[in-house]
């Protein structure tokens, strides 16, 4: 093991004044051009970071997902102990080997594609734990997350290092900025979309919407959509907005993809989708009753 890095007792401990001395081995594989993460990394980084211990000024873990030919996925995240100070940095090892080997048992498909730790900045430290996360996977990926909430928001980026210098001579590692984007799934959009709706409320708790409010909601909601779409045509067509190539070609893909109907036939399928959905709703309603009188009558016996 090169200089500044030494194993002791399973842990990872660095010196601050060998840091400069330590030489990195990158991976010659191909750079990622961009990294996707959901949000229920972000919310796991935040609530790690407020469950932390006093004196610690920053959490770091693991990152888990996929890694494409261009891309990065990043699905879920573990946290690592980790103690750090001026001189030296100290991060369990072995508990992050075991955290992993869990987490492969109920998702076999989610690899090790890098490392995060909240803050806005690479700290001199963040070389050396890269190093370890350099022997888990080929190019991996950090990930900085801005618990200090500079600018009014929680600013996320992504970097990957790479080698700069003399080769056989001087050599240092710089860490490259990649572009970074949340995405989100169906579920993981209904779910950040209730959060947001918590924003306005005094005790940030909402109560559940029925079933009737969940379709008159996403009704307003698509008929939004579709006043943005319509004006923005409007304004094409009139020369006031210069037209987008990609923007049309989505747009003829949306409309080509309606099914042509009749205005007989479709409220044949709505009144009989409607019906459906009352019937799902009497169904779960009696089911409901069901079971608080089963429960009653449980007690009284």
């Amino acid at each position: 093991m090169d200089q500044g890095l030494c194993g002791r007792a399973g842990k990872l401990v660095t010196n601050k004044t060998r840091v400069y001395n330590f030489k990195m081995a990158v991976s010659e594989s191909v750079r990622a051009r961009k990294v996707f993460v959901h949000p229920v990394v972000l919310f796991s980084i935040v609530d790690g970071f407020e469950r932390r211990s006093e004196d610690a000024k920053r959490v770091i873990g693991t990152l888990l997902g996929s890694v494409d030919k261009t891309s990065v996925e990043i699905r879920s995240c573990f946290g690592v102990p980790h103690n750090e100070s001026e001189d030296e940095v100290a991060i369990e090892l072995e508990y992050a080997k075991s955290m992993f080997e869990l987490h492969k048992k109920s998702h076999p498909n989610d690899e090790i594609v890098g490392w995060y730790a909240t803050g806005s900045d690479v700290t001199e430290h963040s070389l050396l734990i890269h190093e370890y996360y350099s022997r888990e996977t080929s190019n991996p990926v950090h990930v900085t997350v801005d618990t200090t909430l500079k600018g009014s928001r929680m600013g996320v980026r992504a970097y990957q290092s790479c080698k700069m210098g003399v080769p056989g001579k001087t050599e240092g590692t710089i860490f490259s900025p990649i572009p970074c984007e949340v995405i989100l799934t169906g579920p993981e959009r209904v779910g950040v979309n209730w959060l947001q709706r918590t924003k306005n409320t005094a005790k940030q708790s909402i109560s559940p919407l029925s079933d009737m409010q969940h379709v008159n909601s996403a009704s307003e909601r698509l008929l939004e959509m579709l006043g943005t779409v319509v004006a923005y045509v409007d304004e094409v067509l009139a020369g006031k907005v210069p037209g987008n190539n990609s923007v049309g070609r989505e747009l003829m893909d949306l409309v080509t993809s309606v099914p042509r109907m009749s205005q007989e036939d479709f409220e044949s399928i709505l009144n009989s989708n409607m019906q459906d959905l009352l019937m799902i709703v009497y169904l779960s309603g009696l089911c409901k009753t069901q079971i608080s009188l089963g429960e009653k009558l449980a007690t009284v016996l």
